[in-house]
C-alpha cells in the first residue's frame, strides 16, 4: 500500500487545492492547442484530444518526475503530417505505438542519462526558441478564415480580440499581487468567459476550431498490412518521432528540475513516453510528449505532485463526455492570452545579463539553436547540431591544452611530463612536443596528469615509440592509469604495442621500445 501512495506521491505533503486547480488550468490550455495540432496535420480532432488525455495520464502516474505535463504535442506531430498524407491515419497509429517501442527500449537500457550532455548554451537556445514558437503561436489566432484563406482579423473582430487578450494578460500579472491561493491563469480564463457570456460579445472561440463532443478512446489495432514494407514504411518516423519526442521530453525534465530545485528520473521518463505513445497508437491518440508551455503553467500553479496531471487529463475526458457544449463557448482570446504570459516567462530573459560574460562559442551555439528552433520547428535537430558545436569547440580547446614539461635526471635520462588529455585532437600538438634526434638514449614518459583517449592517441605513442626505437633509444611509459593501460594493451593486436607492469611502479612501462 505504500509503494502505490508513494507512486502518486499522496504519502507526502502534497497541497490538494494547487493540484486540482493547477490540472484544470493546464487542461483548458492544453484543449485548443491539441485541437489545432490535430488539425493541422490533417488528423480528426478528437484524435488530438485522446493524445492529450491518455499521453497525460500516463505519464502523470508513471513519469520521470511530477509536475511535468505530457500531451499531443507540435514537435511530434509536424513529423507525421508527410506520412498522414502519403498513408492515411492507420499508419499514423501504427508509427506511434512503435515510436513508443523504441523509447521504452531507450529506457530500459538506461540510454536517457544521455541528456546530460547538453550543454547550458544549448538548453537557453532551445528554452528562447521555444519561447518565441509558443508566442508566434498565438498570433494564429488573430486570424480568420475567409473563403477557406486565412487572412488577419480587422475592425471591431481586431479590437475586441484584441482588448480581450490583453484584459487576460492584465489580469495575470495582476492577480498574485492580491492572492495566490488561486491560480491567476484559471482565474483571468473565467473572468474573460464571463465577460464574454454576460455582455454577449461576438469573438473566436473553442468551438469555432472544431469540435469537443466524443466518447470514450476506443480499442483499435492500426489497420496497416503485417509485413515488412509496411514496417520500412512507418520506421523512419517512428525514430524521428521517439527522438523528437524525447529530447523535449528530457530538456522539459530537466528545466522543471531546475525549477523545482529536485531531481527527475530520466530513464522512467523514457518508459513512461513509450508507454503512452504505445496506447495512443492503439486508443485513437496521435502521440505526444511533454509540453514544455503546458509544464510551466503547471508549475506557475503551484502544482508540484502528480495529482495535477491527472487532474488535467480526467478533466479533458470529462469534456470529451460530458462538457463540449460549455468549452465550446471558451474565448480563443482568453487561452491566448494566458499562452502569451506563458511564452514571456517561458524566455530566459538572464541569456541577456550574462551574454556579455559568455565565451563566443556559446553565444553563437545559443543563438544558432534558437533559429533553428523557430525556423524548422525541429526542436530534435537544433539540440542536436548544438551539441554537435559544442563538442567540437570543446575537443578544439582541449587540443590546445595539451603540454609537456621536459627535465634531465641525474642518470641522464630524459623525463617529459605531459599535461592535458592526449586524443584525436591533441594527438599531431603530443607529436611535436619531442626531440627524437637530439634526447639521450633512455627516454621517460609521464601520463600522470593526463589520459590516453582514444585510438589516434595510441597510434601517436606508436609513432613516437617507432622513431625513438629507429635512432636506438628506449622509451618507458609510466603513470598510465589502469583504464588507459588496458587501452593499450587491447589495441597491442592492432598497432603491436606491449605493456609491461613493473611491480615498483605499479604502473605500466615499456622498458623495451615499441617496434
Amino acid at each position: 500500500m505504500k509503494q502505490i501512495l508513494n507512486l502518486f506521491d499522496f504519502s507526502q505533503k502534497v497541497n490538494y487545492k494547487n493540484e486540482v486547480l493547477a490540472g484544470l488550468t493546464v487542461a483548458m490550455t492544453m484543449i485548443p492547442e491539441s485541437l489545432s495540432f490535430a488539425i493541422l496535420a490533417g488528423f480528426p480532432p478528437l484524435v488530438g484530444l485522446y493524445a492529450a488525455f491518455i499521453a497525460g495520464l500516463v505519464t502523470a502516474v508513471f513519469g520521470g518526475r511530477p509536475g511535468m505535463i505530457s500531451g499531443g504535442a507540435g514537435a511530434t506531430v509536424v513529423v507525421l503530417i508527410a506520412l498522414m498524407k502519403s498513408h492515411g491515419i492507420e499508419y499514423v497509429f501504427a508509427a506511434v505505438a512503435l515510436a513508443g517501442v523504441i523509447q521504452i527500449l531507450i529506457g530500459l537500457f538506461k540510454w536517457g542519462k544521455f541528456i546530460r550532455l547538453v550543454p547550458q548554451p544549448v538548453m537557453f537556445g532551445f528554452v528562447n526558441g521555444l519561447a518565441v514558437i509558443i508566442f508566434m503561436s498565438q498570433l494564429e489566432q488573430f486570424k480568420t478564415a475567409i473563403n477557406g484563406q486565412s487572412s488577419w482579423l480587422s475592425g471591431n473582430a481586431l479590437l475586441i480580440m484584441t482588448g480581450l487578450v490583453a484584459l487576460t494578460i492584465g489580469i495575470v500579472l495582476l492577480f498574485p499581487k492580491i492572492t495566490k491561493a488561486v491560480p491567476a491563469s484559471l482565474v483571468a480564463i473565467i473572468i474573460v468567459f464571463l465577460v464574454v457570456l454576460l455582455f454577449d460579445i461576438d469573438t473566436k472561440t473553442v468551438s469555432d476550431i472544431a469540435s469537443v463532443e466524443g466518447g470514450f478512446p476506443p480499442f483499435h489495432i492500426p489497420q496497416i498490412p503485417f509485413s515488412y514494407e509496411a514496417f520500412k514504411i512507418i520506421a523512419p518516423y517512428s525514430l524521428i518521432v521517439a527522438a523528437v519526442g524525447l529530447t523535449e521530453g528530457l530538456l522539459t525534465l530537466n528545466l522543471t528540475d531546475e525549477i523545482t530545485g529536485t531531481r527527475g528520473n530520466s530513464n522512467r521518463e523514457c518508459i513512461a513516453q513509450g508507454g503512452s505513445n504505445i496506447a495512443n497508437g492503439f486508443f485513437y491518440g496521435m502521440g505526444g510528449c511533454p509540453m514544455i508551455a503546458q509544464t510551466l503553467v503547471n508549475l506557475s500553479a503551484g502544482s508540484r505532485a502528480r495529482l495535477s496531471g491527472i487532474i488535467a487529463s480526467i478533466t479533458i475526458l470529462l469534456i470529451i463526455l460530458f462538457g463540449a457544449p460549455v468549452i465550446g463557448r471558451l474565448p480563443m482570446a482568453a487561452l491566448t492570452g494566458v499562452m502569451i504570459m506563458v511564452a514571456i516567462g517561458t524566455f530566459e530573459w538572464s541569456s541577456f545579463r550574462i551574454i556579455n560574460k559568455m565565451p563566443k562559442h556559446d553565444i553563437f551555439v545559443g543563438i544558432l539553436v534558437a533559429v533553428i528552433t523557430i525556423v524548422l520547428h525541429n526542436l530534435a535537430l537544433a539540440v542536436l547540431i548544438g551539441v554537435i558545436i559544442s563538442a567540437l569547440v570543446f575537443a578544439w580547446e582541449s587540443a590546445k591544452r595539451i603540454r609537456a614539461r621536459t627535465y634531465i635526471d641525474q642518470q641522464g635520462s630524459k623525463h617529459y611530463e605531459i599535461y592535458g588529455p592526449l586524443f584525436f585532437g591533441s594527438a599531431m600538438t603530443f607529436a611535436e612536443k619531442f626531440d627524437v634526434e637530439n634526447d639521450p638514449g633512455y627516454v621517460i614518459i609521464d601520463f600522470k596528469e593526463s589520459r590516453v583517449a582514444d585510438m589516434s592517441a595510441i597510434e601517436a605513442l606508436n609513432t613516437i615509440t617507432k622513431k625513438y626505437a629507429q635512432s636506438g633509444k628506449t622509451v618507458e611509459l609510466r603513470h598510465l592509469s589502469p583504464d588507459c593501460r588496458e587501452l593499450l594493451k587491447n589495441a597491442a593486436a592492432v598497432i603491436n604495442v606491449n605493456i609491461e607492469e613493473d611491480p615498483g611502479y605499479t604502473v605500466a612501462t615499456d622498458k623495451a621500445a615499441i617496434r
